[in-house]
């Protein structure tokens, strides 16, 4: 005896707010907001390392928290407010501080795992603005680089919070 079963795929409508900008997709409820992001919105500053939660270079802020995209259902982020790599930015001609203490510190090589760690850093700054060389350390913790030994961004994230806790920038 054999049983049949439909395939019917269904789709869902909604809107995604991804660095303040409302966008409206359709998409398969089961697909991961990585894959919207990259694919239907066109932000691809977020990539794809592992698939498995493991590596932190498809990290984004969901309303301010980071998450691995890679298995965050983009279904589940209506109504929600999703920050990328391209939102910390001032403006497009500008770099926030982290970015721009992460690059002169030498804590960018390949660049794969830059905007999970900017957006880790980001988001630990923003709940502890003087955090201890440990705390940052636990709060990177999600992701890995294979090239910087991670000395060099842990610096840059400490001399970020400096230049906040003193009002001075490295401009």
């Amino acid at each position: 005896m054999s049983d049949t079963t439909s395939n019917t795929v269904t789709t869902q409508s909604m809107f995604l707010t991804v660095n303040g900008v409302q966008y409206p997709v359709t998409i398969d409820p089961g697909r991961n907001l990585l894959s919207v992001l990259r694919t239907e919105i066109g932000l691809t500053g977020t990539k794809e390392g592992c698939d498995d939660c493991e590596c932190g270079a498809c990290m984004v802020l969901l309303d301010g928290q980071p998450i691995n995209s890679c298995s965050y259902l983009a279904a589940q982020t209506q109504g929600r407010e999703i920050t990328t790599i391209e939102g910390i930015a001032p403006s497009p001609d500008e770099m926030d501080p982290l970015q721009a203490n992460i690059l002169e510190a030498g804590g960018v090589q390949c660049g794969f795992c830059t905007p999970g760690m900017i957006l880790s850093a980001s988001a630990l700054l923003e709940r502890n603005p003087h955090p201890s060389k440990e705390e940052v350390q636990i709060g990177l913790s999600g992701n890995l680089c294979r090239c910087t030994g991670y000395a060099r961004i842990v610096d840059a994230v400490h001399r970020t919070a400096e230049q906040t806790s003193d009002g001075s920038t490295n401009e």
